[in-house]
């Protein structure tokens, strides 16, 4: 396809309502995009397992698309299930993140397949994030020795007060060698240098030759900015933080009124 086009979409509150759900609207207006010939890509800072079954039922395993997990830290062509880019964090950061976590009562969690691995008492914003996931939380005494796997991120979440104290301490700490920033105020990724989904984008239109411009991201949270600045046309949803409308280019309905759809219908027809 001459023109082809790349939507992409942040998951939680973007492609999603407040149910967690896609509307049926929403998911036949993807559809006709797809059916034109355009790529779909999901990026969010959920694990790959948190994504698999709405990729799968946007039928990405069939159709094609890709899927950017851990906010861009790994990308895997949905179609042949092939990681096509992934950047791991170093484990000797592991001691210092744990003990930020204990000293500003957060949970600290990473992934593993289909669990979260928590380095210490799993509050309710952990128990959450396991929830839409479909993931099961694995408490364990050790955290940095426990972690011999590879891994893409970790996820410090608290209340909001504790999680920005604990992100000001990191970010002079560690702020030179790690990607550090919140997705929501009470959650606090942590992943290697130069990691967000931006960076994770610019290396997939180059793998797929599509350029810059026929770029359309989607979002709604802090970790949606890079990708909303990056791309040709970004958009940011009603529901979206106040920052991340000022990054955009367009602002949308919110997605519990399906602000997806006049999208596609502009700039995929």
């Amino acid at each position: 396809m001459k023109n082809r086009k790349l939507l992409v979409l942040d998951i939680d509150g973007t492609l999603t309502n407040s149910k967690k759900e896609i509307t049926p609207k929403t998911k036949a207006a993807i559809e006709k995009l797809q059916a034109a010939g355009h790529i779909v890509a999901l990026a969010s800072g959920r694990p790959t397992a948190g994504i698999r079954k709405i990729a799968d039922l946007l039928e990405l395993n069939t159709k094609g698309g890709y899927v950017l997990a851990f906010n861009g830290a790994r990308i895997i062509d949905w179609k042949t299930g092939e990681i096509v880019f992934q950047q791991t964090l170093d484990h000797k950061y592991l001691p210092e993140l744990h003990a930020g976590a204990v000293r500003h009562g957060l949970t600290i969690m990473t992934y593993q397949d289909e669990y979260a691995i928590a380095g210490t008492a799993a509050n309710e914003y952990a128990e959450f994030e396991a929830k839409i996931n479909g993931i099961t939380i694995r408490p364990v005494e050790n955290f940095a020795e426990y972690v011999d796997f590879s891994i893409n991120k970790c996820l410090l979440s608290g209340d909001p007060a504790d999680v920005k104290k604990c992100e000001d301490e990191f970010l002079v700490s560690m702020g030179e060698e790690l990607s550090i920033f919140k997705s929501e105020d009470f959650f606090l990724e942590i992943m290697a240098k130069n990691i967000d989904k931006a960076a994770s984008l610019d290396r997939l239109i180059q793998l797929i030759d599509i350029p810059q411009e026929n770029v359309v991201c989607c979002g709604d949270g802090y970790n949606d900015i890079s990708m909303i600045r990056f791309a040709g046309v970004g958009v940011a949803m009603a529901n979206a933080k106040d920052v991340v409308k000022e990054a955009a280019d367009v602002i949308t309905g919110s997605n519990d009124e399906d602000g997806l759809v006049p999208i596609i219908e502009e700039y995929f027809s």
